[in-house]
């Protein structure tokens, strides 16, 4: 019995001891933020069209990659149909040029590349951590 219960001791205190270790550093509180009108949201963007300089559609922002506090790239989907043969690129933020369109009230996506040359990229692959 003894060695039971110094076994499920040693146990939890290692598991504590691994969980210390993983756990991110917090601010003492929470720092609150203004988000202004130049702002633009995640859920705005998802499902945007991005388009190159000939104004031909290239892509569609399919999702956002943050590492630590900031924005790292965004995944588009390139080419396929019904979900079928589309391919995913990682680019990086400053690739794009996302705006606001007081006119027509939309978002815009730009970026200096074709559709092609999308193609021709490193996949990235929902796999692992990132699987849907």
């Amino acid at each position: 019995m003894r060695l039971t219960t110094l076994t499920l001791a040693a146990t939890l205190l290692s598991a504590a001891t691994a969980f210390a270790q993983s756990a991110p550093t917090l601010a003492q509180a929470p720092e609150f933020t203004a988000v202004n009108q130049a702002s633009a949201l995640g859920s705005s963007l998802k499902g945007l069209n991005v388009k190159n300089a000939g104004d031909e559609t290239v892509g569609e922002i399919e999702d956002l990659v943050v590492v630590g506090n900031n924005l790292a790239s965004y995944i588009l989907s390139v080419g396929g149909f019904l979900g079928m043969g589309t391919h995913y690129v990682a680019v990086s933020p400053g690739s794009i040029a996302i705006t606001w369109n007081e006119s027509d009230k939309k978002w815009h996506a730009r970026i200096n590349a074709t559709k092609d040359q999308l193609k021709a990229a490193p996949q990235f692959k929902y796999e692992g951590r990132f699987a849907k």
